[in-house]
């Protein structure tokens, strides 16, 4: 935490070619910044060089997500759902790393056809339970986007959803102090000793 600033990693969960991620990106991060109370870190698996597969040797590339993960108090994942789940590439995101995520706050910003992407934050739910993490129940989620969004990545009707990642980050924010504080008071054990 710097001077009561909650630092936040904001995940894009697609690589896809002409990414519709990149316009709910957008706009997750301009309402992060205008709720405010946060420093914004950027991982997007796309511009990374990511490994094509998951290595035993240690890679640059990997040393540097572990460590821009681990220094969060916070994340947010903007996820599309792809087939009723979650894309490949960010499961290779969240699985290049395990002790950064513990005990700290997860929030979603979901986007898909007729269900908006919940059922792979329902998914990322599990996988991030398996990772000792906390994940908020309030989370944004974008039926059909494509009819929701302009081509600068504004929306036509901003309250609702505004009012959704205002909740969850609030109570992102939350967490991250309450879980933060919790570590520094005492190291997270997996597992009783």
């Amino acid at each position: 935490m710097l001077d009561g600033t909650l630092r936040l990693v904001l995940i894009y969960g697609s690589i896809r070619e002409g990414r519709f991620c990149d316009r709910v990106a957008a706009w997750a991060l301009g309402e992060i910044e205008r709720h405010g109370g946060f420093a914004v870190d950027v991982v997007d698996p796309r511009a990374m060089g990511l490994p094509a597969w998951h290595q035993e040797a240690e890679t640059p590339v990997l040393a540097a997500l572990r460590q821009r993960l681990d220094r969060a108090d916070a994340f947010v994942v903007v996820t599309p759902e792809h087939n009723h789940g979650y894309p490949a590439a960010l499961k290779y995101v969240i699985d290049a790393a395990y002790r950064e995520w513990r005990a700290k706050p997860v929030g979603f910003v979901s986007y898909g056809g007729p269900a908006g992407g919940v059922r792979a934050v329902e998914q990322l739910r599990q996988v991030f339970a398996e990772l000792h993490a906390v994940t908020m129940r309030d989370a944004v989620a974008f039926a059909n986007p494509w009819d929701r969004f302009d081509a600068a990545g504004g929306l036509f009707e901003p309250e609702v959803p505004r009012k959704a990642m205002a909740t969850m980050l609030a109570h992102l924010s939350w967490w991250g102090r309450a879980l933060g504080e919790a570590r520094r008071a005492t190291p997270y054990a997996e597992r009783a000793a």
